[in-house]
């Protein structure tokens, strides 16, 4: 069967590759054991867990899609770098090894680096934000959002309308609303609004990607009200995949040169290494700026440690090196979206409703169309994630009302327009038979999906309350 990619400007098929030729462009070395247990064991797991994936143990999930960062199968050539780890405290020599990696294929010259995304947003953060202030973001996640916060500063989401939208075909469903960025702009100013954030690819909404025209738009925005404009990048290389594939004039370019070009539009990001860099633990903060840089190393050293390790041993900081260097591979990156697509075709095959079209690195399932009698305030995302664990063994996560949480001034529940379960896979990890498996789990809960009842909550994290939160059927 021919896969074909879609010019979504000019609406013609072009021809990409042939699937049934082409595997995955890796060997398996090395097993782990997976334990499948009963589904009588499996509810009786859950409810220990208050009806909360987060809190099951990893060994008692068969297929743990919960989520892709530090969850990846890393190279042979990240764990040879792992032997060749230094581990001074100061001026490691794979610090320097991941400063010009990064340099070279992003642009920027300095680099701190955080033992993971959310300590990058904490640092950079603490440095510009100022209470009562706020971020405009396409689509803030979750700990972006609570760092936000957590400076008493208020996250605003401005994603384009299509990105809204359930089901549809637009292919960056991810973009920045730029005239609601103008409008806000115009109307805060950059003392109320002191920079802007980009989330690449957009988590909130479905793994969707944001066009390089769209990241030219919003550049142009932050360059008329005089402020700096930094991504949040933890997929920034199947962001620019989507761009090769989707966007007209990008065909011929390389994953790299693409790369370089969304980031010439940037002053700095942040970025969890546990998903594009392919490894287990790190993050970083990346800047053009030198002033900045200098404000930013006053609270990595204080939050993170000295600013060449960041929490990280030597051995971590060059398998980052090493996983930016494989990331922008493109037959890496065919395979790695492929599967995600692969999913989804075998879930709209068995009539599972699903937010398309498919994103980046999981499959989000629709769950008011798949709970469609269930009210928000019974959190059916949060349901449906414990009925896919009882059925197949297969761990996923709630994209919805419970991760919204509650307004910061008013104390009310948040109603997400999107109420989605997310299949997060794991770069390098799981087989396609793996994704057949989840597909058939799906399809047999949806077969039975008018017995599943909601949920309510025992315990109530007061922040990011779908982590510890624990909860009772109603």
């Amino acid at each position: 069967m021919v896969n074909r990619i879609i010019d979504w400007e000019r609406g013609t098929a072009i021809m990409d590759y042939d699937r049934e030729l082409i595997a995955e462009p890796f060997r398996i070395k090395m097993v782990e054991r997976l334990k499948l247990t009963t589904p009588a064991e499996r509810e009786r797991l859950i409810a220990e867990a208050g009806y909360n994936g987060f809190l099951l143990r990893s060994e008692d999930v068969y297929i743990d899609l919960l989520t892709d960062s530090g969850t990846g199968a890393m190279s042979d050539y990240q764990w040879a770098g792992l032997m060749q780890g230094d581990e001074a405290y100061a001026g490691s020599r794979n610090f320097y090894h991941l400063r010009d990696v990064i340099n070279d294929l992003m642009g920027f010259d300095y680099v701190i680096p955080t033992h993971q995304g959310r300590a990058a947003e904490n640092v950079l953060f603490t440095t510009l934000l100022r209470p009562g202030q706020s971020v405009p973001n396409n689509m803030h996640f979750d700990t972006t959002k609570a760092h936000v916060e957590h400076k008493r500063g208020r996250a605003v989401d401005l994603v384009c309308p299509e990105g809204l939208v359930a089901q549809s075909d637009y292919p960056f469903k991810g973009n920045m609303d730029v005239d609601r960025l103008d409008a806000f702009m115009k109307e805060h100013g950059r003392d109320k609004a002191p920079f802007i954030m980009l989330t690449l690819t957009c988590n909130s909404n479905g793994g969707q990607p944001v066009s390089m025209a769209n990241i030219r738009a919003v550049r142009a925005v932050a360059d008329k009200y005089g402020v700096p404009l930094f991504f949040d990048v933890a997929r920034f290389a199947e962001n620019a995949y989507f761009i090769k594939q989707r966007e007209p004039g990008y065909q011929d370019k390389t994953i790299k040169e693409i790369v370089r070009e969304m980031f010439s539009y940037a002053d700095g990001c942040t970025m969890s290494a546990k998903k594009d860099a392919i490894v287990n633990i790190g993050g970083f903060i990346a800047l053009r700026s030198e002033q900045l840089y200098r404000e930013c190393m006053v609270w990595a050293v204080l939050f993170e440690g000295f600013i060449t390790y960041g929490g990280l041993a030597g051995r971590d900081l060059e398998a980052m090196a090493r996983g930016l260097e494989e990331v922008v591979d493109e037959e890496y990156l065919r395979q790695r979206v492929g599967q995600v697509k692969y999913l989804g075709d075998q879930l709209l095959k068995a009539g599972v409703p699903i937010i398309t079209p498919t994103g980046g690195h999981a499959v989000y399932i629709d769950a008011k169309r798949f709970l469609p009698d269930m009210p928000q305030a019974q959190f059916p995302a949060q349901a449906l994630c414990v009925e896919l664990y009882i059925e197949g063994g297969v761990r996923a996560v709630e994209i919805g009302s419970v991760l919204a949480g509650r307004d910061p001034e008013t104390g009310e529940n948040l109603v997400p327009a999107l109420e989605m379960v997310r299949l997060t896979i794991p770069r390098r990890v799981y087989t396609d038979r793996h994704m057949d498996v989840v597909a058939k789990t799906c399809a047999r809960v949806l077969a039975r999906r008018d017995s599943i009842r909601g949920l309510r909550f025992t315990y109530e994290a007061p922040v990011l309350r779908h982590f510890t939160s624990r909860f009772e059927r109603v």
